[in-house]
């Protein structure tokens, strides 16, 4: 197909509907694989936020209005799993960076396509075992499975579940390991590593933490597994195990974690903020460095969630040096995007709704992250509803706030069609009011000392309790109307042309949406990244 036949309206072949099931399953095809996973991430997440909203009607009472207390534990396990292991982590490396990588680096596929096509599959095989785990009665350890409820004293499906996380690692690790080498070895001629887009930075950092810290977990579940079939003692203290090791390697593993999920944002952030300042990212080696150095860093905090697990004073100051330490990679993001929004031509579109929003989201949680890694504090706030409010300012704020706006900013190249820009803004500004409105409330919870997993609380935390639930149903709005309106702009929508948005990068050059193979010709490429200051003297002298 060429490119006169998709200006003329003809859909690619990957956007083709008609096509049999068939040719979908059996696709190499970068972009169709990065729709297969925002079809299966996006589903996740509604799962997951069912489980959420469930457990926020639970708690409008201070006795608990829905659930007896262990089904009230296998909702927050369930929520916590379902949301980690198959939206966080894979949802923005794994749709758009399926979907963009090959774009922005001027390939016409990933290195390893048939490998792409099994990563989605394994990450299916992993989502379906724990959709059975949740099916049969779900599983009650919390989404860490500490020791010795994942060992011994939960009777529920911890097996199934437990095999859905190993099998869905596998699929990241291929994953990362494509983007690698793609990465490095099917950049166009003249795309050197100081003009990669910020994004690809990203999304290489995240790809190294992958294949690092993923084969941890995979062992450290095994081991539970071990564990449980032969009463080996390894994690369970009634066996002669270490419950502590366990912390060392569940952290080991999920604190870089944490990274997996929010760089690619950080990554998409990018991209926003120069798009639509007309600017140069300010400082871009700092920002494309600072994701190497967050990636770095990653590796030295775990222990952080282990203040009170017994650690030695001396060890507990270095994790909390270290700690601190890692905030400074990020916060040169925060400052050079701000440095780069000063004096820029801005235009609040959707995209740069919900990049904002994710600055102002990640900058509290970072914020209160530093209360967390300091030592009295972390005492005083261990456990308690802080924690809450830390992890999802960060996670939801950061990484669900990521996703969709990274969605809204390449959806005309996905699907070739504009989606209505004021119902964006509309559903940008209400999931923005809505978050605050249920996480807010539970840092003040959580300082007061509502403890968090329990089904029930003391009655004088009721009014901050229906404010937090009350802000999750608006948030729910806000996650659905986006929903709504993509779906309505692939029928209804306005031709995108190759580049609405005016940016910078190889990805606008190309139809909306792409051609199968992406370029006829291999793009040669003599500009430095976001040279958006030449493109307006260009547009000047035109």
């Amino acid at each position: 197909m060429d490119d006169t036949a998709t200006r003329a309206g003809t859909e690619p072949d990957y956007l083709k509907v008609e096509h049999s099931l068939r040719s979908w399953l059996l696709t190499t095809d970068h972009k169709r694989i990065g729709i297969l996973y925002m079809i299966s991430v996006t589903g996740f997440f509604f799962i997951a936020g069912i489980f959420a909203l469930l457990m926020r009607l639970h708690l409008i009472s201070p006795e608990g209005a829905l659930f007896k207390p262990e089904t009230y534990n296998r909702l927050f396990t369930m929520h916590g799993i379902i949301m980690v292991w198959f939206f966080l982590i894979p949802s923005i490396p794994n749709v758009l960076g399926n979907f963009a990588i090959p774009l922005m680096v001027g390939a016409r596929d990933l290195a390893f396509p048939k490998l792409n096509l099994l990563s989605w599959y394994l990450f299916m095989a992993g989502g379906g075992l724990a959709i059975v785990s949740a099916a049969l009665g779900g599983v009650d350890t919390g989404w860490t499975f500490y020791i010795p409820f994942s060992s011994n004293f939960s009777k529920t499906h911890v097996y199934w579940m437990a095999a859905g996380i190993f099998i869905a690692g596998f699929s990241s690790i291929l994953t990362a390991l494509n983007f690698i080498v793609t990465i490095h070895t099917m950049r166009a001629p003249g795309l050197t590593w100081l003009r990669l887009p910020l994004f690809l930075w990203s999304i290489y950092a995240t790809s190294v933490i992958l294949i690092l810290a993923t084969p941890v977990l995979a062992i450290t579940l095994l081991l539970i597994a071990f564990e449980r079939a032969f009463q080996v003692g390894i994690f369970d203290p009634n066996l002669g195990g270490d419950p502590v090791l366990f912390q060392h390697l569940f952290w080991f593993y999920s604190h870089p974690a944490v990274y997996i999920m929010i760089l690619p944002a950080m990554g998409w952030v990018s991209e926003a903020i120069a798009c639509f300042s007309r600017k140069r990212i300010f400082g871009y080696g700092f920002v494309a460095f600072s994701s190497l150095a967050i990636a770095t860093f990653g590796f030295l905090v775990w222990a952080h969630h282990m203040f009170v697990a017994g650690m030695s004073m001396y060890g507990g100051l270095v994790f909390s040096v270290l700690s601190f330490a890692v905030a400074v990679p990020s916060a040169i993001k925060v400052f050079n995007w701000t440095a780069t929004l000063h004096k820029g031509s801005i235009s609040y579109h959707t995209p740069m709704l919900y990049a904002l929003g994710f600055i102002g989201l990640f900058t509290i949680g970072g914020l209160t992250g530093l209360f967390v890694a300091t030592l009295a504090v972390n005492v005083h706030v261990h456990d308690t509803y802080f924690i809450v409010a830390h992890f999802h300012y960060i996670m939801v704020g950061g990484t669900a706030l990521g996703y969709l706006g990274s969605i809204h900013y390449w959806w005309p190249k996905i699907s070739g069609k504009l989606f209505p820009d004021m119902w964006g803004r509309l559903a940008a500004t209400v999931g923005f009011i809505g978050f605050n409105l249920t996480f807010f409330p539970q840092f003040l919870l959580g300082y007061l000392g509502m403890n968090r997993r329990y089904a029930t609380y003391a009655p004088e935390f009721q009014f901050l309790n229906v404010l937090s639930t009350a802000g999750a149903t608006i948030l729910g709005v806000g996650y659905i109307l986006p929903l709504i309106y993509l779906l309505w702009s692939l029928r209804y929508g306005k031709e995108a042309g190759p580049n609405p948005w005016g940016a910078t990068g190889l990805e606008w050059l190309t139809p909306s949406p792409p051609p199968k193979h992406n370029f006829h010709e291999v793009p040669e490429v003599t500009w430095g990244a976001y040279n958006y200051h030449d493109m307006e003297a260009q547009d000047g002298r035109s």
